[in-house]
């Protein structure tokens, strides 16, 4: 419950008013090249995306509580090896931002390892609760495993990933059945502080929603590898979150928590873009176990 701070006493996230809250959990605002990087990746998944032999835009429905929007849609990788492990990548965004046509590029570090890759797009905030959201990315590994049944693939091993909201998005959807392995980097595990930030002006949070979303809160399903990765230099909460929720999973023996010298809330990704890069090997150990 502690939040780190460097040369001073710690600070409890419970003492801080709403403004000091939100900027201890401002990623965009901590890390000044931000918006260039996001930039950067988005001219990079262009050119992936415009490359043939993709399956780009594979609708999915999100179950018979929702209409399908725009967003319930899925851009599919493959690394040309038969029977190649899936994973499935959750972008992040805090719930209410970007979209996956932006993180493509971060397949080719995986493709490069293997491993097909999918990216899940998702009705973001305000338009949609996070109840909503996290039933679409269920909705959506369920649809993956359709799609691979009707294409005669059997049953493959899921990797479940994602970054930010999306490590999230990706921790609560290893109590599905349809993720076999997880990867989760920088997330948001305790909704609990985010119900008190400005973040909530979208997401709208009910207590029973941070009860019922916050993974730290759940027991976990038993027996399924995650992998929680975060960055060195990133904020102190989103340190003190990664560690508190491996900590919480400490009674699984396949739960591990990495953190990454000199990475920082964004740089952090580049380690799954690049095939030497520490997440693409170990979302590629996770795949191929």
């Amino acid at each position: 419950m502690r939040l780190e701070t460097d040369g001073t006493p710690p600070i409890d996230w419970r003492d801080l008013d709403r403004a000091a809250l939100s900027r201890a959990y401002d990623n965009s605002g901590a890390v000044a090249d931000s918006a260039a990087r996001l930039a950067d990746w988005r001219l990079r998944s262009a050119a992936l995306r415009a490359r043939p032999g993709h399956t780009l835009d594979l609708p999915y429905d999100p179950g018979p509580a929702h209409a399908a929007g725009p967003r319930n849609r899925i851009d599919l990788f493959a690394c040309g090896r038969a029977g190649a492990p899936l994973l499935a990548f959750i972008h992040g965004g805090y719930w209410q931002r970007n979209a996956k046509e932006g993180f493509a590029c971060l397949a080719e570090g995986p493709l490069a390892l293997g491993l097909d890759v999918a990216l899940i797009g998702y009705t973001l905030a305000p338009e949609a609760s996070l109840t909503r959201i996290a039933d679409e990315i269920g909705a959506s590994l369920r649809a993956l495993r359709a799609h691979d049944a009707a294409a005669g693939l059997g049953r493959r091993r899921l990797v479940v990933s994602g970054w930010s909201a999306g490590g999230h998005l990706a921790a609560l959807a290893l109590d599905g059945p349809d993720a076999d392995a997880g990867l989760a980097i920088s997330g948001i595990y305790d909704l609990a502080p985010i119900r008190r930030t400005s973040l909530d002006d979208a997401l709208r949070l009910t207590p029973g929603e941070v009860e019922a979303l916050s993974p730290i809160r759940l027991a976990p399903r038993r027996g399924v590898p995650l992998v929680v990765a975060y960055g060195a230099d990133e904020l102190p909460e989103l340190r003190r979150q990664s560690r508190a929720y491996a900590a919480a999973r400490a009674a699984e023996p396949e739960t591990r928590c990495v953190a990454l010298d000199g990475a920082d809330h964004f740089s952090i990704l580049e380690a799954l873009a690049h095939p030497d890069g520490r997440l693409a090997r170990i979302a590629a150990a996770l795949g191929h176990s």
